[in-house]
């Protein structure tokens, strides 16, 4: 793909860079002791993980390892979980992505082209947003209330993670009418994510048979192709073949005789008279 050219993938990663930039924003201007921003600090380092995860893949299918490592280079500085102050540095690379979407044509043409890459960085997105707002929601709803069991930043995001899984352990679970409906939100979402996954698994072990049959379809087309190809290049040395014999079988034309005038008869005086 063009380095010019929107993937899924970058505006994937565009759209986690946003999300990652609105929880920076708000560690920074909050004091770090509390649970939820321990909570939004683990949520931020799993989101580093993605885009660490993100860069060596990229530069793992890249032809050109030192235009990748040029271009992206942001990406990686970026990605660091330990130093707050690069963080900011995801800016450029929603910057970069925000300059490519101006640039597209259309923003459906690679989504159509790259359908199991749009499956798998819709569902990345869609699963890392839905476990960051249910498990910061969660925590804030639940947090001081009587008889609550979700207190922690680890608590939180295990919740979420039992959640969306719909495997529901019950160990931990919401006592308030908000933690409940964020609870029934986060369960039809798990069972929609898990819905994309068993299409998606299907789709992978489905097409490398079509892809074969629309190949061996391809080759006989081409099979035919090619005799239809040599069928006219004998008509056509047959065709000369026959205008050539017919060439020769063809008398020439006789010449026609072009017509002279008579000459009339000199009577200057000059002229030698006959006796």
């Amino acid at each position: 793909m063009n380095k010019d050219s929107l993937s899924p993938r970058e505006l994937g990663m565009m759209l986690l860079s946003l999300l990652s930039v609105i929880i920076v924003l708000v560690i920074a201007f909050n004091d770090e002791t509390k649970e939820s921003i321990r909570l939004l600090i683990l949520l931020d380092f799993a989101i580093c993980m993605v885009f660490i995860s993100n860069f060596f893949w990229g530069l793992f299918k890249s032809v050109h390892k030192g235009h990748f490592i040029r271009d992206h280079w942001i990406d990686l500085v970026a990605s660091l979980p330990m130093i707050e102050q690069l963080r900011y540095a995801r800016i450029f690379q929603v910057l970069r992505v925000i300059r490519l979407v101006r640039m597209s044509r259309s923003l459906l043409t690679p989504f159509l082209q790259h359908k199991r890459e749009t499956t798998v960085t819709s569902l990345l997105v869609g699963l890392v947003t839905v476990l960051t707002l249910s498990s910061v929601l969660i925590l804030l709803f639940e947090d001081g209330v009587a008889g609550a069991n979700i207190t922690t930043a680890e608590d939180a995001i295990w919740w979420s993670l039992v959640t969306i899984s719909t495997v529901g352990y019950g160990d931990f679970y919401p006592v308030t009418m908000e933690g409940r409906v964020i609870g029934a939100v986060v369960i039809v979402c798990g069972v929609s994510f898990f819905g994309i996954v068993a299409g998606y698994l299907a789709s992978v072990f489905v097409s490398p048979e079509e892809e074969e049959k629309l190949h061996q379809q391809n080759q006989q087309l081409q099979q035919r192709s090619d005799e239809l190809e040599r069928q006219l290049k004998h008509l056509h040395q047959q065709n000369e073949q026959i205008l050539a014999r017919l060439e020769t079988l063809t008398p020439a034309p006789a010449p026609v005789p072009v017509p002279t005038t008579p000459t009339e008869p000199d009577h200057s005086p000059d002229s030698p008279t006959t006796p």
